[in-house]
């Protein structure tokens, strides 16, 4: 399920950035991903999120990865992170659920590409997790969304997305108070009882409840 967001930034973006708190944790290991996710001006496009049983167990992960426009897994520098699945992309990160975490891709420095870091609002900790290949001096196209490979009536998870955000060239911030949704149907894989709703701190997107938002609707965020 996603959320793309509706802003229109005066200028070339250059950096984008959310907040995500894992709510409800998943209690099941199979991989829920949830990721914060932008174009490169150059073709493709990259995702950096939380994730939890990537490993086939309750372990909790970060994962920067992407695809470039012919649908070729981007390349990267080597994170310092360890990786208990050995993946380029997936490196052991021990987030906690309830707390919240600011996802943040921006240029890299000095190498090109596009770096992807993760600071945890609770200890103020900034972990960089490494650099990617993506193309271009711009990003466009910024959602969020929840990767779930549970099953539907596996017991529920939840994240809440808040402080969406947009830099420009320029150096000017632009907040995002609206997003669209939209979900996976059934006969593609997805489930019918996902969902996404406002709460007053930000935009909830839920397994296993009742739908209270269809796809195509306009959600306005109330930041607290």
């Amino acid at each position: 399920m996603h959320l793309a967001w509706l802003v229109g930034a005066p200028e070339r973006v250059v950096e984008v950035a959310a907040v995500l708190e894992v709510v409800v944790p998943p209690a099941v290991p199979r991989l829920h991903f949830w990721a914060l996710q932008a174009s490169f001006s150059g073709g493709g496009a990259g995702h950096l999120g939380l994730q939890w049983g990537a490993d086939g167990r309750h372990g909790r992960h970060v994962n920067w990865g992407g695809y470039d426009a012919a649908g070729r897994e981007l390349t990267g520098t080597v994170s310092a992170l360890p990786s208990s699945t050995g993946n380029a992309n997936t490196r052991d990160y021990d987030w906690q659920p309830g707390r919240p975490y600011r996802l943040r891709i921006r240029p890299a420095p000095g190498d090109g590409g596009w770096r992807g870091e993760v600071t945890d609002l609770d200890t103020g900790v900034v972990t960089d997790v490494r650099g990617l290949a993506g193309a271009g001096n711009g990003l466009a196209s910024p959602l969020v969304w929840s990767e779930i490979f549970a099953r539907c009536d596996d017991p529920t998870s939840a994240v809440r997305w808040s402080g969406l955000e947009v830099v420009t060239a320029g150096g000017e911030r632009v907040g995002v108070d609206a997003v669209r949704t939209s979900y996976q149907t059934y006969a593609d894989g997805g489930c019918d009882n996902t969902t996404a709703e406002v709460d007053g701190a930000g935009v909830l997107q839920r397994t296993n409840a009742a739908r209270l938002v269809g796809p195509g609707a306009v959600l306005h965020l109330r930041e607290s």
